[in-house]
């Protein structure tokens, strides 16, 4: 899944919520559920989500929409295989990135 968000330190959680196409309290919940997302707070509460919080996000999001896992499991998986699972999410989100590339291309002929 590609999603479009500006080169920024900070994202609110509104902009990731449009970007992914979900709620904003699907953002919150798995924020709860995994420890992996990390966002910061200012002293309102509102959260702000860094760059490598939208990758740990996309990473999720591919787990439990993409590829059907249920919470837990998406945390076993995490857990047990990370880094093998996060190599090959790299190389599929290159691939897609890549695709896109060429079908705008095509368009455009």
């Amino acid at each position: 899944m590609q999603i479009d968000l500006p080169e920024k330190r900070y994202y609110a959680i509104g902009e990731v919520a449009k970007a992914f196409g979900v709620n904003t309290s699907l953002i919150r919940f798995w924020e709860k559920e995994f420890d992996a997302l990390k966002p910061k707070k200012n002293a309102k509460g509102n959260r702000k989500f860094t760059p490598e919080d939208i990758k740990n996000l996309q990473f999720i999001y591919h787990l439990v929409k993409e590829r059907g896992f249920t919470l837990e499991g998406a945390k076993i998986h995490i857990k047990e295989e990370k880094q093998k699972s996060l190599t090959n999410f790299e190389i599929i989100s290159k691939l897609e990135g890549v695709k896109a590339q060429l079908l705008k291309l095509k368009n455009e002929l």
